[in-house]
Protein backbone atom coordinates (compact mmCIF):
# COMPACT_ATOMS: atom_id res chain seq x y z
CA UNK A 1 0.00 0.00 0.00
CA UNK A 2 1.32 3.40 -1.00
CA UNK A 3 1.29 6.65 0.97
CA UNK A 4 0.04 9.69 -0.92
CA UNK A 5 0.03 13.37 -0.11
CA UNK A 6 -3.13 14.92 -1.54
CA UNK A 7 -3.66 18.66 -1.77
CA UNK A 8 -6.92 20.30 -2.73
CA UNK A 9 -7.12 23.68 -4.45
CA UNK A 10 -9.41 26.36 -3.06
CA UNK A 11 -10.79 24.72 0.09
CA UNK A 12 -11.70 27.02 3.01
CA UNK A 13 -10.13 30.08 1.37
CA UNK A 14 -11.69 33.49 2.07
CA UNK A 15 -14.90 31.86 3.28
CA UNK A 16 -15.42 29.92 0.05
CA UNK A 17 -15.75 26.18 -0.48
CA UNK A 18 -16.14 25.47 3.23
CA UNK A 19 -15.26 21.90 4.02
CA UNK A 20 -14.63 20.91 7.65
CA UNK A 21 -11.64 18.58 7.91
CA UNK A 22 -13.55 16.10 10.12
CA UNK A 23 -16.16 15.75 7.37
CA UNK A 24 -13.41 15.40 4.76
CA UNK A 25 -11.77 12.60 6.81
CA UNK A 26 -15.15 10.84 7.04
CA UNK A 27 -15.62 11.09 3.27
CA UNK A 28 -12.13 9.69 2.65
CA UNK A 29 -12.60 6.85 5.13
CA UNK A 30 -15.95 6.02 3.47
CA UNK A 31 -14.08 5.82 0.15
CA UNK A 32 -11.95 3.06 1.72
CA UNK A 33 -8.71 5.00 1.98
CA UNK A 34 -6.52 4.08 4.95
CA UNK A 35 -4.61 5.97 7.66
CA UNK A 36 -6.32 9.21 6.61
CA UNK A 37 -4.93 12.39 8.18
CA UNK A 38 -5.62 16.02 7.43
CA UNK A 39 -3.51 19.03 8.29
CA UNK A 40 -4.92 22.49 8.94
CA UNK A 41 -8.07 23.67 7.18
CA UNK A 42 -6.87 24.09 3.60
CA UNK A 43 -7.32 20.64 2.11
CA UNK A 44 -4.08 18.88 3.00
CA UNK A 45 -4.47 15.10 3.19
CA UNK A 46 -2.25 12.12 3.86
CA UNK A 47 -3.65 8.69 3.03
CA UNK A 48 -2.76 5.14 2.07
CA UNK A 49 -4.22 3.33 -0.92
CA UNK A 50 -3.58 0.55 -3.41
CA UNK A 51 -5.47 2.47 -6.07
CA UNK A 52 -3.98 4.48 -8.91
CA UNK A 53 -3.42 8.18 -8.51
CA UNK A 54 -6.13 8.87 -11.10
CA UNK A 55 -8.69 6.70 -9.28
CA UNK A 56 -7.89 8.40 -5.97
CA UNK A 57 -8.26 11.84 -7.54
CA UNK A 58 -11.49 10.94 -9.34
CA UNK A 59 -13.05 9.46 -6.21
CA UNK A 60 -12.18 12.47 -4.05
CA UNK A 61 -13.40 14.99 -6.66
CA UNK A 62 -16.65 13.08 -7.19
CA UNK A 63 -17.37 12.67 -3.47
CA UNK A 64 -16.79 16.36 -2.71
CA UNK A 65 -18.85 17.42 -5.73
CA UNK A 66 -21.69 15.08 -4.73
CA UNK A 67 -21.83 16.22 -1.10
CA UNK A 68 -20.92 19.93 -1.40
CA UNK A 69 -21.37 20.77 -5.09
CA UNK A 70 -17.75 22.00 -5.28
CA UNK A 71 -15.53 21.36 -8.27
CA UNK A 72 -12.24 21.00 -6.39
CA UNK A 73 -8.96 20.32 -8.18
CA UNK A 74 -7.00 17.47 -6.57
CA UNK A 75 -3.21 17.18 -6.84
CA UNK A 76 -1.52 14.00 -5.63
CA UNK A 77 2.14 13.22 -4.96
CA UNK A 78 3.95 10.17 -3.65
CA UNK A 79 6.33 10.53 -0.72
CA UNK A 80 9.26 10.21 -3.12
CA UNK A 81 7.93 13.03 -5.31
CA UNK A 82 7.29 15.19 -2.24
CA UNK A 83 10.84 14.56 -0.98
CA UNK A 84 12.21 15.51 -4.41
CA UNK A 85 10.19 18.75 -4.33
CA UNK A 86 11.71 19.62 -0.95
CA UNK A 87 15.23 18.63 -2.01
CA UNK A 88 15.08 20.65 -5.24
CA UNK A 89 13.96 23.89 -3.57
CA UNK A 90 16.31 26.54 -5.02
CA UNK A 91 15.45 29.06 -2.30
CA UNK A 92 16.64 27.13 0.78
CA UNK A 93 18.97 29.97 1.74
CA UNK A 94 16.29 32.68 2.01
CA UNK A 95 14.03 33.32 5.02
CA UNK A 96 11.66 30.38 5.41
CA UNK A 97 8.67 32.77 5.40
CA UNK A 98 9.53 33.62 1.78
CA UNK A 99 9.63 30.01 0.52
CA UNK A 100 6.56 28.67 -1.30
CA UNK A 101 5.94 25.47 -3.22
CA UNK A 102 3.40 25.58 -6.04
CA UNK A 103 2.39 22.07 -6.99
CA UNK A 104 1.18 21.69 -10.58
CA UNK A 105 -1.29 19.09 -11.81
CA UNK A 106 1.24 18.08 -14.47
CA UNK A 107 4.47 19.23 -16.07
CA UNK A 108 3.78 22.18 -18.34
CA UNK A 109 5.28 22.48 -21.81
CA UNK A 110 6.02 26.10 -20.90
CA UNK A 111 9.30 26.38 -19.02
CA UNK A 112 9.41 30.16 -18.43
CA UNK A 113 7.41 33.33 -18.95
CA UNK A 114 7.81 37.05 -18.37
CA UNK A 115 6.18 38.68 -15.37
CA UNK A 116 6.92 41.87 -13.46
CA UNK A 117 7.18 40.34 -9.99
CA UNK A 118 9.36 43.05 -8.42
CA UNK A 119 11.83 41.33 -6.07
CA UNK A 120 9.96 38.02 -6.04
CA UNK A 121 11.49 35.09 -7.90
CA UNK A 122 10.17 31.89 -9.41
CA UNK A 123 11.76 28.70 -10.66
CA UNK A 124 9.81 26.17 -12.74
CA UNK A 125 11.00 22.57 -12.45
CA UNK A 126 8.91 19.71 -13.84
CA UNK A 127 5.49 19.85 -12.14
CA UNK A 128 6.62 22.44 -9.56
CA UNK A 129 7.04 26.18 -9.31
CA UNK A 130 9.19 27.40 -6.45
CA UNK A 131 8.48 30.93 -5.28
CA UNK A 132 10.68 33.27 -3.29
CA UNK A 133 8.07 35.81 -2.14
CA UNK A 134 10.26 38.50 -0.61
CA UNK A 135 7.34 40.52 0.79
CA UNK A 136 5.29 37.45 1.69
CA UNK A 137 2.79 35.46 -0.34
CA UNK A 138 -0.05 37.89 0.35
CA UNK A 139 1.76 40.59 -1.64
CA UNK A 140 3.25 38.61 -4.52
CA UNK A 141 1.99 38.58 -8.09
CA UNK A 142 3.23 34.98 -8.35
CA UNK A 143 -0.10 33.33 -7.57
CA UNK A 144 -1.93 30.13 -8.44
CA UNK A 145 -4.13 32.03 -10.90
CA UNK A 146 -1.09 33.46 -12.70
CA UNK A 147 0.57 30.05 -12.97
CA UNK A 148 -2.62 28.39 -14.18
CA UNK A 149 -3.06 31.05 -16.86
CA UNK A 150 0.57 31.10 -18.02
CA UNK A 151 1.34 27.36 -17.72
CA UNK A 152 -2.07 25.91 -18.67
CA UNK A 153 -2.21 23.56 -15.67
CA UNK A 154 -3.89 23.48 -12.25
CA UNK A 155 -1.75 24.97 -9.45
CA UNK A 156 -1.96 25.07 -5.68
CA UNK A 157 0.59 26.55 -3.30
CA UNK A 158 1.82 25.62 0.17
CA UNK A 159 4.36 27.42 2.32
CA UNK A 160 7.57 25.76 3.47
CA UNK A 161 6.23 24.96 6.94
CA UNK A 162 3.14 23.18 5.57
CA UNK A 163 5.18 21.36 2.91
CA UNK A 164 7.59 20.01 5.54
CA UNK A 165 4.77 19.11 7.96
CA UNK A 166 2.90 17.14 5.30
CA UNK A 167 6.02 15.15 4.57
CA UNK A 168 6.53 14.47 8.30
CA UNK A 169 2.92 13.25 8.61
CA UNK A 170 3.37 11.01 5.59
CA UNK A 171 6.48 9.46 7.15
CA UNK A 172 4.49 8.73 10.31
CA UNK A 173 2.02 6.48 8.46
CA UNK A 174 4.47 4.98 5.99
Amino acid sequence: MKVYIVILRGINVAGKNKLPMQELRTILNDLNFFSVKTYIQSGNIILKSNESRKNISDKIKEAIDKKYDYDVPVIIRTMEEWQTAIDNNPYKEVDEKQQYFTFLSETSNIKSFEVNSKEDELTITNAMVYVNAVGGYGKTKLTNNLFEKKLNVIATTRNLKTTLKLFALAKEIN
